[in-house]
């Protein structure tokens, strides 16, 4: 592109840049995820163009997306360009997930053997886990019936499993070893022996009874119907748990 001599040469140089900036619009990027900002909603992510390392950041997810990833380093994203500022820098935006080597490695083992190693991490008031040969930051799931790790415990060694490996976008992971609470342990032996469990109603509504046991420390509730339709708030009853994970109780009525 030929310039003229007889303007300034900051012309010249804004008209380049701008002309930079559209050419550079009209193209979509590919680049991988160097840092990430949860507090902002911001990514950085390094790209090449024209034979040159560059990086940029990008929101992390559109108003308008229903499902949101969860980007993690090392993600291979594409995305698009526009200036910013009135043309003295870009940004990038329409920010899409491609895929994940380090992190597909990590689910085929997790299909094989899921224990980790890692650190726990605090970062923007939240808890992760960060894979110890990745560095890949998993958010921490925590049970409702679970002691949270306490301050003293952030960046010491944990052991951990990958939650949700069927669905990349969403994978969590919860400690190996749970600190519960010792109602909830006391829900494992009768879960596991089938021994039945007191339970007070608490709340009936047009769709369910809803339960409290031991001592109020657990809740579940009762589909309307054996019966359990006509209980008031303050009954006694004795159930079964019929299921028991980490974030779900389901019972019967016995």
């Amino acid at each position: 592109m030929k310039l003229c001599a007889s303007v300034p040469l900051w012309f010249n140089c804004f008209f380049l840049t701008f002309a930079k900036i559209i050419q550079m619009s009209k193209e979509s990027f590919t680049g991988k995820v160097t840092s990430i900002n949860h507090e902002k909603n911001y990514v950085s992510v390094a790209y090449m163009h024209n034979d040159r390392k560059r990086t940029i950041t990008c929101r992390m997810s559109e108003p308008t997306e229903k499902i949101k990833h969860t980007y993690r380093l090392g993600d291979e994203v594409s995305f698009r360009v526009k200036g910013a500022n009135r043309g003295a820098s870009l940004i990038a935006y329409n920010l899409k997930f491609l895929y994940n080597n380090e992190l597909q490695q990590l689910i085929n083992k997790a299909a094989v053997d899921n224990r980790f190693s890692g650190y726990l991490k605090m970062a923007d008031d939240s808890l992760f886990i960060k894979e110890r040969g990745s560095y890949i930051f998993f958010p921490l799931e925590i049970s409702k019936w679970e002691k949270a790790p306490a301050e003293e415990d952030y960046n010491e060694p944990v052991e951990f499993r990958l939650l949700h490996i069927d669905k990349p976008g969403r994978i969590s992971a919860e400690l190996f070893n749970h600190d519960y609470i010792p109602e909830f342990r006391k829900a494992i032996s009768d879960f596991k022996h089938n021994t039945p469990v007191e339970a007070i109603v608490s709340r009936v509504s047009p769709y369910a009874v809803y339960i409290e046991m031991y001592n109020g420390k657990l809740q579940s509730k009762l589909p309307l119907k054996d019966g359990a339709g006509k209980l008031n708030v303050g009954d006694k009853i004795n159930v079964r748990l019929t299921h028991l994970s980490a974030n779900r109780i389901v019972t019967e009525r016995i």
